[in-house]
């Protein structure tokens, strides 16, 4: 009788640990997703305002969305995140050098990576 109890409370315990895992990967999941997401908005308004040649301000979103970027990293690995966040980190570096086409070269680039990130 013992037994019995005991390898019920087994098969129990093993369904709740099954159960329960894959909810808890995806609130972590949610996370990033999010970060993800405030990265492509940001990325988007860098490119925006790089194609009006605002160094500057592409700048300003660039390091918001690659803010938002690398937080998602902390989340999750994935080859798409890393790219884009390659990407960000080069729009910003052309940006502060004011070349404004090249960043918005890079801030597209890293909108196409990001769009792949699942």
């Amino acid at each position: 009788m013992q037994r019995r109890i005991l390898l019920g409370a087994i098969v129990i315990g093993f369904m709740t640990a099954l159960l329960t895992v894959p909810f808890m990967n995806r609130s972590v999941l949610a996370g990033s997703d999010k970060h993800v997401a405030e990265a492509i908005e940001h990325a988007k308004e860098a490119v925006e305002h790089g194609k009006q040649g605002h160094a500057d301000v592409l700048v300003k979103h660039a390091e918001g969305a690659l803010k938002h970027a690398e937080m998602a990293q902390k989340d999750m690995k994935n080859p798409h995140l890393e790219e884009g966040v390659k990407g960000l980190k080069e729009a910003v570096e052309h940006g502060k050098a004011g070349h404004a086409d090249v960043a918005t070269k890079a801030a597209e680039g890293a909108i196409m990576h990001l769009s792949e990130v699942k």
